[in-house]
This record gives structure tokens, sequence and C-alpha cells, in this order.
């Protein structure tokens, strides 16, 4: 059964209109985690599929949880590559149905290892309208847009225009002259920024860490490399445990994850 999230999301204040009732499965902890939107074609090229999922997985390794849609193409390969346990999906209808069928396993693990949220109630099915309702949400949650392949009349571009009316960086993948038109076409308008390079992106982030290594607050709190200082007045003997446990180094002052 779907519950309703009643917490304010200051994200979502980026929406023309801020969501009357917002449903949800799953954990919503994710919320709180720093967050990056990816979206794309339904029918991505073979290259497009692999960097996706080698640029989602990279991302969540320094702790970004992935928001996107759950259709089928880059959304679902998106999702795989964070993993469920670090991943947000945003349904176009009721929280009872999960549509696309073929995507009724991915979505069902993001309910019980992830989030997955609606502004629909239970029983309303995904239409045209709909999707483009649930493109705004999954923008907006999102701290950047990432656009690894998109034509030029596609609902993934509708998902540029908000990004671009939210004010958001947004960045695409390199792609050859005669694929993905729509984001060739925002280059070279110098609307968007290229990922040239998906490590060099991912670590804006921070640094990439196993999966043993807990995504706390903690954790996000040393990734932008505190003072000691700073780090012990905030955490006190967990840093210098924290240390003893490999987690972290102290080298001339300054905190980094190991």
């Amino acid at each position: 059964m779907s519950l309703v999230y009643d917490t304010h999301i200051d994200a979502l204040d980026a929406m023309k209109k801020y969501p009357k009732v917002l449903y949800y499965k799953g954990d919503v902890s994710l919320l709180q985690k720093p967050k990056v939107s990816i979206v794309g074609t339904r029918r991505p090229s073979n290259y497009t599929k692999e960097f996706t999922y080698t640029l989602s997985k990279s991302l969540a390794q320094r702790g970004v949880c992935i928001v996107s849609g759950a259709a089928m193409g880059v959304d679902a390969i998106a999702h795989n590559g964070a993993g469920k346990e670090n991943t947000i999906a945003v349904m176009a209808n009721g929280l009872d149905i999960r549509y696309p069928v073929v995507n009724k396993e991915l979505i069902k693990g993001i309910e019980e290892e992830g989030l997955v949220l609606s502004q629909f109630p239970d029983s309303v099915k995904a239409a045209k309208w709909s999707f483009v309702v649930r493109n705004e949400i999954v923008v907006a949650l999102g701290d950047i847009l990432i656009v690894t392949e998109a034509d030029i009349d596609s609902g993934t571009m509708r998902s540029v225009e908000y990004a671009l009316k939210m004010g958001k960086k947004i960045y695409v993948l390199p792609q050859r002259i005669d694929e993905s038109l729509g984001t060739n076409m925002l280059l070279q308008e110098n609307k968007v920024k290229l990922i040239s390079d998906i490590e060099a992106f991912s670590s804006q982030f921070g640094v990439a860490v196993n999966s043993i290594i807990k995504k706390d607050a903690l954790f996000y709190f040393c990734q932008s490399s505190p003072t000691l200082d700073e780090a012990v007045a905030r955490y006190g003997d967990r840093i210098f445990e924290a240390e003893l446990d490999g987690i972290l180094t102290i080298h001339h002052g300054i905190v980094r994850l190991t």
C-alpha cells in the first residue's frame, strides 16, 4: 500500500506548483542524499547503454542517489547502474500499478530497497499528460540533470525545458553527429555541458568508496574534505574511530575518505 509523504521537500519548490500530495513506497531517507537526475530515450544505442550504466554506478559509489522515471531504456539502466538501494523512481501512475510491465521486477525492487514516488493515487493509470507531470518531479529532485541520449522531438527534451526554467545545470554525453540529435542540438546552443570523462565528472561529488562504508551524514561531511577541527567539532570521537577503522585519513589537518 502506498503512503502519503507529508514532509516538505525543498527541491520541489522549483516546480511551477508544489504537488498537492505525494505518495511513496520505500526508504524516504534517500531524499536527504545528494541527488542527480538521469533521463533519456527509451531506445538507447549500445554506446549510451554502456555509459549510462557506468555513469550511474560511478555516482552511486560516491553516495549520490540517482533519480529517474523507471521507463524503458535510459531510465531503467540508470536505476540498475546505481543499484536499487540507491535510486528514486518517480512514477506517472498510482503506486499500486507497476508500469511499464517490462520493468515490473525493477520497480518492485526499488519499492523494497530504494524509493518510489508519485503524485497520483492508487488506480490511476499512466497517460501522456501524466508523464509530463512525472518528468517535472524527476528534474526538480535532482541537483543537476544528465541527459544521456535524446531525439529533438521527445519527452526527454521536455525535461530539459523544465531544467532550464529551474536554472539547473544540464550535462550530456558526447554522441556521433547523426545520433542523439536532441543533445547535439543543445550542445550547439551552449545550453548544456559535456561529460567527456566519467570519473573526472563524478569526482566533483567526492571520492569513490566501496559499498561496505555506510553513506551517512558523516560520509557526506567528509566528502567535502573538512579540517580536523571542523570534523571534531561536529562529530567528536567518531572521527578518530573512523580513522582507526580505515574509513578516513587525517593528513596535514585535513580529513578525507580513504
